[in-house]
């Protein structure tokens, strides 16, 4: 067995052991499913404890306000109190797992001693801003707190104060790039060197902008407000590597229990947090494990948008990824029916975007894409005259009716 997993299983069950302990929440989760302390031992113990989702925990902050029973009672001081969408509110202490994740992953980035860095992730209500803000301090970096807005006076800061890295959304960067241009100013003037990206989706169009165009470093990175940096870009730029200090299983949503590569379901989340100790939060998340041994994911969507085929969640991202294989197609939805009220028939309706000599080669390609992808076979797929699906058409259509 790896030393870190050996490492996380014992950190597991020390953090359990003081979740239970000293947040009334968990105790009545452990209780209400049979499960002691002493149950959780290791990583794969955790399929015995009942997922919580971010509704339940609105609903449980309504019944027991502020925190819904999930501050530890150990922590005597808060730092900060954050609002999260929900709205959730989520107290921080004087524990350190999350910074120290933070630092992790930005030291992943490049980013190290002396670096000027612009933070351009809120600092109001949410706790993004700040937990980066502790990160790059923990580095010895100096940041700029600056938020988003006010594109002038920030490509001023980045000019005067030689600042060599970015952290925030990709989006508000080539903002702040394009602004520059606007500007006539060269971007080789300018001292900016490495980037970390979260918050919102990095397209690969987008990273061979940055990387290639602009020169940069960039590293992606999967974060949620309850439990902070979760994993970043791999070498592939494709998956996501999880992070050591927190525990992401990628489960079935109905059941809670863990799935296998290829095999798409929630992203749930366990970290070390002894102020707020949530034990298996259901983000709503939905991913894949890019590799057997669990420690990659790929992100696809939100967990309702999946449809269910077969038994197999299938979700809108998986078919595009399968689709962008093909420069042949323009535009494909999926439609489930049931006609004979027994077994799922899941069929493409295809547009082609130029004419294709060999149409049987093309259609058992894309079969079998969309089959590795999902690992549910495909019935038939229908080339439609271009025009049929509209541009803003659903990814999957569910045209069964459950009667």
């Amino acid at each position: 067995m790896p030393p870190q997993t050996i490492l996380l299983d014992r950190e597991l069950a020390r953090f359990v052991k003081h979740a239970y302990a000293n947040a009334p929440a968990v105790k009545k989760i452990f209780d209400d499913a049979g499960v002691k302390p002493g149950d959780i031992k290791r990583v794969a113990d955790l399929e015995r404890v009942p997922v919580t989702s971010k509704d339940r925990l609105v609903e449980l902050q309504k019944a027991a306000p502020p925190f819904g029973g999930f501050r530890s009672e150990k922590a005597k001081r808060l730092k900060h109190i954050f609002l999260s969408p929900g709205p959730l509110y989520e107290p921080h202490g004087a524990e350190k797992a999350l910074v120290k994740t933070a630092a992790k992953v930005l030291r992943v980035a490049g980013f190290k001693r002396g670096d000027i860095v612009l933070n351009t992730l809120s600092y109001h209500l949410v706790p993004a801003g700040l937990l980066l803000d502790a990160g790059l301090q923990t580095l010895g970096a100096t940041v700029v707190p600056s938020g988003v807005g006010n594109t002038e006076l920030q490509i001023k800061m980045m000019l005067e104060l030689k600042v060599t890295g970015y952290v925030g959304t990709p989006s508000f960067l080539m903002t702040l790039i394009k602004k520059i241009e606007e500007l006539k100013l060269d971007f080789k003037q300018f001292a900016l060197r490495r980037t970390l990206f979260t918050a919102e989706p990095y397209p690969f169009s987008l990273r061979a902008q940055f990387e290639e165009t602009y020169g940069l470093t960039t590293l992606n990175v999967y974060a949620t407000a309850d439990s902070g940096f979760l994993a970043y870009d791999d070498e592939t730029k494709f998956s996501l590597q999880i992070v050591e200090d927190a525990i992401v299983e990628i489960v079935n949503p109905a059941t809670g229990q863990r799935l296998g590569a290829r095999e798409p379901g929630e992203v749930v989340v366990t970290t070390f947090n002894e102020t707020y100790p949530l034990v298996r939060l259901g983000t709503g998340d939905m991913a894949v494990y890019a590799d057997e041994a669990r420690r990659s994911i790929v992100l696809v969507g939100r967990v309702g948008e999946a449809v269910k085929v077969r038994g197999m969640f299938v979700h809108p991202n998986q078919l595009r990824f399968a689709l962008n294989q093909f420069g042949d197609i323009a535009r494909a939805q999926a439609v489930v029916t049931r006609p004979d009220n027994v077994r799922d028939q899941l069929a493409l309706q295809v547009e082609l975007a130029q004419a294709v000599t060999d149409r049987d080669a093309l259609q058992q390609n894309l079969a079998e894409a969309v089959r590795d992808l999902i690992r549910v076979s495909v019935d038939q797929i229908e080339f439609v005259p271009s025009g049929t699906l509209a541009a803003d058409a659903k990814m999957i259509v569910d045209e069964r009716r459950w009667e």
